[in-house]
């Protein structure tokens, strides 16, 4: 018998304008001749970001979800280089820590899955310098938030950039100089286009990083489809972790859009993983990344009903025997 938890990303449908990310452009920021009254906006925004995320996280505990996945949005321009001084954390330590106390009171798993020019194995500097950078501005929100940064962090392995070998090397080589407290935020995803399964356990089983095993990525991008032969070495990848083993599901948009993701998630494709892996581990939380968000969530908790081997334990968690 598994243990599984129902995750969704960012945004929900069910909560009216509750958008947490929000933003401002550099382009409107540089329009704002007052550079002060233009800072003032850039955390009023960031306030309103925490504040529907958290009235987000108050909708997932009346419906007994535990899982999420923060936008990596919350702060718009935080990165900029045009704001060297801007100390945002200081404007918002208030809304950080009243975020922070809901998700530890009720003991709710979230983490980040920052946006696709976070590459670790680029061979520009100036984009591992902004990468890194931009894992740090994680790294001080889950610890304004009084959580611990291990392991909030999922990643894919970055660009190929015309060898593949060489692109794996290189991520050896700059994970070296990224520092020790933002490698063990970090764990890794296998990814639809580039890097499938066998590439990013290579990695993970040589740097320690635990691997998020995407069913969908693998099914559209894979060295060998039988995933299960490598089932055992995806746990143990998590060996080292405090927390549960984590997947992502979503179902293919259309068999001629077959990277895409669907609004919904396929109950089979998903009962298929999931007959596969029960017993093997106690517990496994499964970020599902669908156009629907919470409703997909929702559905599939209505749609899993059907099978006899599943017990529900709540309204986004049940066991399979």
């Amino acid at each position: 018998m598994t243990f599984v938890r129902l995750g969704y990303v960012a945004m929900s449908l069910k909560v009216p304008n509750s958008s947490p990310s929000q933003t401002m452009t550099i382009t409107n920021f540089k329009k704002i001749q007052n550079k002060g009254a233009a800072i003032l906006k850039l955390e009023r925004i960031t306030r309103s970001n925490l504040h529907n995320t958290l009235r987000i996280l108050r909708h997932n505990a009346a419906n007994d979800i535990q899982f999420y996945r923060m936008t990596s949005r919350l702060v718009p321009l935080a990165t900029f280089e045009g704001l060297p001084d801007w100390d945002y954390m200081a404007a918002i330590e208030d809304s950080l820590k009243e975020v922070g106390m809901f998700v530890v009171e009720r003991e709710m798993r979230v983490d980040f899955h920052p946006d696709h020019f976070v590459l670790i194995n680029s061979p520009k500097k100036e984009v591992l310098k902004m990468t890194v950078k931009t894992l740090i501005l994680h790294k001080r929100l889950l610890e304004g938030m009084g959580i611990d940064p291990k392991h909030r962090c999922v990643l894919h392995v970055g660009g190929v950039y015309g060898d593949r070998e060489l692109a794996l090397e290189r991520f050896i080589h700059n994970w070296m100089l990224v520092p020790t407290g933002i490698q063990d935020m970090i764990i890794l995803e296998n990814d639809d286009k580039l890097f499938h399964l066998d590439d990013t356990l290579y990695l993970c089983e040589k740097l320690g990083i635990p691997l998020v095993f995407d069913y969908h990525h693998h099914i559209a991008h894979h060295k060998n489809k039988h995933w299960e032969d490598q089932w055992d070495r995806i746990l143990k990848s998590w060996s080292a972790s405090h927390l549960p083993i984590k997947m992502h599901i979503s179902s293919p948009k259309s068999e001629k859009q077959f990277r895409a993701h669907n609004d919904f998630v396929d109950v089979k494709m998903f009962m298929d993983f999931l007959n596969e892996i029960k017993g093997s581990v106690d517990q496994i939380d499964c970020m599902i990344e669908a156009k629907r968000k919470d409703e997909a969530l929702f559905k599939l908790m209505d749609d899993i009903k059907q099978y006899e081997n599943i017990e529900i334990n709540d309204g986004a968690s049940f066991y399979i025997k």
